[in-house]
């Protein structure tokens, strides 16, 4: 089989006869220890795009002026959560070759593996949503574009970056890459700015919860956080990244992922908590709750912070809504060739999924309501991504040696089951 893999701006061609399977894991290794390591990490960096998404602002956002640090232990759950679940994701790829929807078009009967993708679908529009909205904000923030024009705007720059992905993965990885450590860095001078109180702080990775409204926000920041199109995704992005000869091989390659998950969703943990931190130290702590939208959030840096504090707000903002959104339009390729085998022209693609977040949009309904009521739509569609997942990667005849073990299938399934919980319990308060 003819396969190319790409390392910056080398490629290595095992078609050629003088290059086999096994000598690409040990062509990027030669390349030194650290050039070397680096060229196999990547993949959880575009998985961790998607997880401070426009949808976070809102959450984290609405979550620290209502209620403080309060619910800062729900975050720090949810990004150990994510690091398992992108873990197994990112194990299924270089364990099987397959990518997650392919195995449950393999594994599972029909109709469910269709039904599955019919919902996969939906939280795709529902993950368009929050990132084109975002991304749209931000360019309004920034340069007083009209919401509507500004949401057709960041499809366009979107695509371009997507575009990158088909000049060789490292590129678009790398793009992606440098447009999280813009939000890192935007989110680090603001939290520099503001402040934070130690002792709140430390309450708050004291697990408790204040009512139902705590809930609805609490479910909002998981969905926001374990994003199930990337669960998807990450399978893919390491199914074929680098040929191995052996299982010798593929756990020397998988060594290095866990390392990749653990900084890529650890920088995106570190910018969920700053969120939170930010909005409970500066507008919690002076009576400003009331605080409950991204303008009002960025009128309040500017007004208690600074211009500088604002701008930083801005640009973060527009440079999640634009990876995220990139992301996510490659997340449902995969998703649709995965399951059903089919693919269909991206701006198609991007046409139907884009449609929600541009009624929104066109409709002027409240920004960040609509955020958070897509984060909540993410929540529920994660056993749907989570259950399949965890049921595949425990069967020996397909994952072979690199099977889960009990006590991660028991953590996994524990994960699984407190989501599906907290979904039904919502359903039932809101319905009563």
């Amino acid at each position: 089989m003819s396969t190319t893999h790409e390392d910056g701006g080398a490629v290595i061609d095992s078609t050629r006869p003088d290059v086999d399977e096994a000598s690409a894991l040990r062509a990027l290794r030669a390349r030194g220890r650290l050039r070397g390591g680096v060229a196999l990490l990547g993949p959880a960096f575009v998985a961790a795009v998607a997880y401070i998404d426009p949808g976070n602002f809102a959450t984290n956002f609405t979550a620290g002026a209502s209620y403080g640090y309060l619910l800062l232990w729900v975050i720090v759950v949810a990004n150990l959560m994510a690091m398992l679940v992108q873990y197994l994701s990112a194990k299924v790829g270089v364990a099987t070759g397959r990518d997650l929807p392919e195995l449950c078009r393999e594994h599972l009967p029909k109709p469910v593996s269709r039904g599955l993708w019919v919902q996969a679908e939906i939280v795709a529009m529902a993950t368009d949503l929050a990132e084109i909205v975002g991304a749209a904000v931000g360019l309004n923030l920034l340069f007083n574009v009209p919401l509507f024009p500004a949401g057709v705007i960041a499809v366009v720059v979107a695509f371009a970056i997507l575009a990158l992905e088909q000049r060789g993965y490292r590129r678009f990885e790398l793009a992606i890459a440098g447009l999280l450590g813009i939000v890192f860095l935007g989110f680090l001078y603001n939290l520099v700015a503001v402040g934070a109180d130690p002792a709140g702080v430390a309450a708050g990775l004291v697990p408790r919860i204040e009512g139902s409204d705590s809930l609805l926000l609490i479910a909002g920041i998981i969905g926001a956080t374990v994003m199930p199109h990337v669960v998807y995704l990450h399978s893919a992005l390491t199914k074929r990244r680098v040929a191995c000869r052996d299982d010798a091989e593929r756990r020397e390659v998988l060594r290095f992922q866990r390392w990749d998950v653990v900084i890529g969703l650890g920088a995106a943990g570190v910018i969920n908590l700053s969120m939170l931190v930010i909005a409970a130290s500066l507008f919690n702590r002076t009576g400003r709750s009331d605080v409950d939208s991204i303008e009002s959030a960025h009128a309040g840096l500017g007004e208690l912070v600074g211009g500088g504090a604002a701008l930083a707000f801005a640009v973060a903002l527009l440079a999640s809504g634009l990876s995220s959104s990139s992301v996510g339009t490659y997340a449902g390729q995969v998703v649709m060739q995965g399951f059903i085998r089919r693919q269909i022209p991206l701006f198609v693609r991007r046409g139907l999924t884009m449609l929600p977040a541009l009624v929104v949009l066109g409709l002027g309904l409240p920004v960040t309501d609509s955020l958070v009521i897509s984060q909540v739509v993410l929540s529920f569609g994660i056993p749907f991504a989570l259950v399949p997942l965890i049921m595949l990667t425990r069967r020996a005849d397909i994952m072979g040696s690199f099977v889960n073990r009990p006590m991660t299938t028991v953590v996994a399934s524990v994960i699984a089951a407190l989501i599906i919980a907290l979904n039904v319990f919502l359903v039932y308060t809101t319905v009563v």
